[in-house]
């Protein structure tokens, strides 16, 4: 049986990136942090100074730089060019800067393609905000996760908070909430609930129960295509 392509879409702060790595783990699957590859584009265009709305400066800067993934005992490191930017790549600066660079479609078509390689034998999770309904509009099963943006808010706060990140928890909000309208407003794969993803609201689930909710997702699958399979 081919395992599954599992998109995982939804706003800011809604949980993907945390849901993205436990899912996979749960199945021994890849995960792939497509929001973490927008991320650090922006950040390679801060320190080389290339404008986030030249697109074609942007397009350039994506054939050059490299984009990796290095899983190790604390969970999964994001390398640019080699080096470690797993942290530097969360500030709220480069959050912003994220929306705008994200927005650009030469950046898209180049990570899209990218993305698309790493997923195509499947047994991967993807996150991001149009992983359903433009990166793999075929994937196999589909997730969007949502909170009030207060909730949304207040996690980010902690989670920045927590590593020592000097923050103001209204900012932080009005940051999301920003971050929302940019990402529904853009013209170019804009973040849009897919017609065939199963919605999960977490403003008040934990991280558990939203887990539980998706392995239970993924197991109906599996255990339909191992059903609908013919016999040899």
């Amino acid at each position: 049986m081919r395992e599954p392509i599992i998109a995982i879409d939804g706003p800011s702060g809604a949980g993907k990136s945390t849901l993205s790595k436990l899912l996979a783990a749960e199945f021994g699957y890849l995960n792939l942090d497509t929001g973490a590859m927008y991320r650090t584009v922006a950040l390679a265009a801060t320190r080389q100074g290339v404008a986030t709305d030249d697109g074609a400066a942007l397009a350039r800067l994506c054939a050059e730089i490299s984009i990796t993934f290095q899983r190790d005992g604390g969970g999964e490191r994001v390398l640019l060019d080699g080096a470690d930017v797993t942290t530097a790549i969360r500030t709220p600066q480069i959050s912003q800067l994220t929306a705008v660079v994200a927005a650009c479609p030469e950046v898209r078509a180049a990570m899209t393609a990218q993305q698309r390689k790493i997923a195509a034998a499947g047994g991967v999770v993807l996150e991001g905000r149009d992983i359903g309904t433009a990166v793999f509009p075929d994937a196999e099963v589909k997730f969007f996760l949502s909170a009030s943006a207060a909730e949304r808010g207040r996690r980010r706060y902690n989670e920045l908070r927590d590593k020592g990140v000097a923050v103001d928890l209204a900012q932080t909000v009005r940051e999301i909430e920003e971050r929302d309208a940019a990402d529904s407003a853009r013209t170019h794969a804009p973040l849009v609930q897919a017609a065939d993803a199963m919605v999960i609201d977490s403003s008040f689930l934990d991280i558990d129960a939203v887990l539980q909710v998706m392995v239970s997702e993924v197991e109906r699958w599996r255990a339909h295509c191992d059903t609908a399979a013919p016999s040899s």
